[in-house]
């Protein structure tokens, strides 16, 4: 992937550099600090992949992308500041980095440019990342923030901070501390993509964070019940009961 960084900042050009460096599928084609340079360069450079800050010499990374002419490189933003990511997901940005950027989550992020930018030259045995893949059935990870929006609102907190997933039909209720978002998404859709280091299948229709267990009792018929966080209580079904305990017990 041709890669453009813009950053005025130019110790945080060189750290997304180093970075980047360790991934063979990347190439570097340029560097700039302001959306003028950036213009010209991605008019002349033709990068695939643009990891944008958002606050640049005079302007910003949204101004730069406003004066874009299709067809326009995927965007990762880079920056200081978490309250624009939900601007930044209204411009179709693949990610939303908030500096220090964590290697892991530059990993994934870079998962995700790799299902969209794949070259026409792509060999068509290379299955590991096929052409056409959706990024929404990417494997998410214990340290990744999630974006969650329902008919009101939307927040993008760390995956950490969801409690409990409970099946509503189609439809999924997303408890966190902060809120209950009710999302158009399977709770078998949303199992698949969930971290199992962090996340467990309680039984049908719910799914529990197990960072969020205050306690756990024995309950009738070989079930578990397990007390979370906000007072929330989740049934163990005693099929996922004798299957926790394979997992969990020393």
């Amino acid at each position: 992937m041709r890669t453009l960084i813009v950053d005025d900042e130019r110790h945080a050009r060189a750290e997304i550099r180093y970075m980047l460096s360790t991934h063979s599928h990347v190439n570097v084609v340029g560097e700039a600090e302001n959306s003028d340079q950036a213009l010209e360069m991605i008019r002349r450079l033709e990068p695939q992949l643009l990891f944008l800050d958002i606050q640049l010499q005079g302007d910003t990374g949204f101004d730069l992308l406003a004066r874009l002419t299709a067809p326009q490189p995927k965007i990762i933003f880079t920056t200081a500041y978490s309250e624009f990511a939900l601007r930044a997901f209204q411009v179709n940005a693949l990610d939303y980095l908030v500096k220090p950027v964590k290697a892991a989550l530059l990993n994934e992020a870079l998962l995700r440019a790799m299902a969209t930018c794949q070259p026409s030259t792509a060999d068509p045995g290379d299955t590991e990342h096929p052409q056409g893949t959706d990024t929404a059935q990417l494997k998410l990870t214990a340290d990744d923030r999630v974006f969650i929006r329902d008919d009101t609102s939307c927040w993008f907190l760390p995956i950490r901070d969801i409690v409990l997933l409970e099946a509503e039909g189609n439809y999924t209720r997303v408890h966190c501390s902060r809120a209950k978002p009710l999302i158009s998404k399977t709770l078998n859709a949303l199992e698949e993509r969930l971290p199992e280091s962090l996340f467990f299948r309680a039984n049908r229709s719910q799914i529990i964070n197990l960072t969020c267990i205050e306690a756990m009792e024995n309950w009738f018929s070989g079930n578990l019940k397990a007390r979370l966080n906000g007072g929330l209580e989740v049934e163990i079904s005693r099929r996922q009961a004798t299957l926790f305990r394979q997992r969990k017990s020393l």
